[in-house]
């Protein structure tokens, strides 16, 4: 007998305010990452928290950017971009990205260019470099496909890729949080 699941009908799906929807999403703690891009005008930088894989074969990863982002042109006419996966350490490079109307790259010391020409923050925790392949308009942002081409991260194994070691850094509630052995249940 296969499963029954009683799904709860709403009667449109307008009843369901951007406050209501923000405040859901509030209490789901989510990742951090800086994404960088330079499409010939110089590099921009925003900081997400709707970065995640959708495959290990071809490795692919997903992220959204607002329309309202300053960093939005760019990003979407990139042919490349670097995703930095950050952890606690790094909470400086996610405040950089997160704020608006300056010059994210004025201080020089902080960021480089890869080999290829993709803007960088070499002490971000880890990073992905990739070819985005996708985009899809989705309500006021673009959805953004990137495949990998090139990463910087602890290999499996290394101490470096425990949360004891990395501290990554979470975004919940309006709020950064780091996660360390402590927050281990299991």
């Amino acid at each position: 007998m296969a499963n029954e699941h009683n799904l709860v009908q709403h009667p449109s799906a307008e009843t369901v305010t951007p406050d209501e929807f923000k405040a859901a999403f509030r209490n789901h703690p989510a990742g951090v990452a800086v994404i960088t891009a330079d499409a010939g005008d110089g590099p921009v930088a925003m900081t997400a928290s709707s970065v995640f894989s959708v495959s290990a074969a071809p490795p692919l990863l997903v992220f959204s950017v607002s329309e309202l982002s300053s960093s939005a042109p760019t990003i979407r006419s990139a042919d490349t971009v670097v995703v930095h996966l950050l952890g606690a350490d790094q909470l400086d490079i996610a405040k950089l990205g997160a704020t608006s109307g300056i010059d994210r790259f004025a201080d020089t010391n902080i960021w480089k260019r890869l080999p290829t020409g993709e803007p960088y923050f070499p002490a971000a925790h880890a990073w992905i470099r990739g070819r985005i392949v996708n985009q899809m308009q989705a309500g006021g942002s673009t959805v953004v496909a990137v495949q990998a081409l090139e990463t910087h991260a602890p290999g499996p194994g290394d101490e470096a890729a425990d949360a004891s070691q990395a501290h990554p850094l979470v975004y919940h509630n309006r709020t950064w949080h780091r996660l360390d052995e402590n927050s281990k249940i299991v």
